[in-house]
């Protein structure tokens, strides 16, 4: 019997998840699939490479020692591929993580660029707060994670993708003054993105050292919510300049001044440059010149 790449790469993504069942949601194939390529691949090297036992999974030490060499082949099978320049013929599936920033500015070019580079990637979209993109990179749940800073994690493959500045935004329709001082900012309901996300803490903690004010802070896991919620005067609100740069052009929002804003959110492509297919690396780059292209 030969072997082949579906072997390989069964037997790979087995080896990085520690899970038949798992290996076969990557895949998108049963466990009863995945189970049958691992033991082809066992019998045309003729020996055993991983033991289940109780649910889990063990690479014996000449599975240990073949891994990389599994690894070496797939990565060779791309390069010749994009040597080839033939990126249709790369399919499979990338999980893609985004933060809500990045949906709301230049996701859907991105989409668009990815469909013709690989028209046949499949591409399943998470949609959450960084920290939890953080944590889907950490369980390869997720591929690639297009997200900002501060991580907690380290990430053998980051590509830095460009900062984006806050403003302060409100309705016209609220009559505010375009100089704003501490006080008067405060008087208005400040809209700003959920607990524990680093936009939220660093306006509770300028407001917080104020005891002569009684802020309102009002969180919501949305961002978007928060720009609509700003758009019909329901209070003012630190936005990422992108998001609200249509609104501010055609006057459903009026910019604010005031000496303090948030810091700029920092954004990277992240993925495991050391076990992430070459596609994984090769869309993080197309999300950077994107980024950079819609600036």
């Amino acid at each position: 019997m030969r072997l082949n790449l579906k072997q390989l790469e069964a037997f790979v993504w087995v080896a990085d998840l520690e899970s038949f069942r798992r290996a076969a949601d990557r895949l998108n194939t049963t466990q009863p699939n995945i189970s049958a390529r691992i033991a082809g691949l066992e019998q045309a090297l003729g020996t055993t490479l991983m033991m289940r036992d109780a649910g889990s999974v063990r690479l014996t030490g000449k599975g240990q020692d073949l891994l990389a060499h599994a690894r070496r082949v797939l990565d060779a099978t791309d390069a010749l591929i994009v040597a080839a320049d033939q990126k249709a013929l790369i399919e499979g599936t990338l999980r893609l993580g985004v933060t809500e920033m990045i949906v709301h500015t230049w996701l859907r070019a991105y989409l668009r660029q990815l469909k013709d580079i690989y028209p046949r990637l499949t591409v399943e979209l998470t949609v959450d707060f960084s920290v939890n993109l953080e944590k889907g990179l950490a369980e390869r749940t997720l591929d690639l994670a297009l997200q900002n800073e501060p991580f907690t994690r380290l990430a053998t493959g980051q590509i830095e993708i460009g900062s984006y500045d806050l403003v302060w935004v409100a309705a016209p329709g609220l009559g505010l003054p375009v100089v704003q001082t501490a006080k008067t900012l405060a008087s208005q309901p400040i809209l700003t993105h959920a607990r524990d996300t680093r936009l939220y803490e660093e306006v509770a903690a300028h407001f917080g050292t104020r005891r002569d004010l009684a802020p309102r802070l009002v969180p919501s896991t949305n961002l978007a919510t928060c720009q609509t919620m700003t758009i019909d005067g329901m209070g003012i609100a630190a936005l990422p300049s992108a998001m609200v740069a249509q609104d501010l052009a055609v006057g459903t929002l009026t910019q604010l001044h005031y000496d303090w804003v948030p810091q700029p959110l920092h954004f990277f492509a992240r993925f495991d440059a050391k076990r992430a297919p070459r596609v994984v690396s090769e869309a993080a780059a197309v999300a950077v010149q994107i980024a950079q292209d819609q600036k």
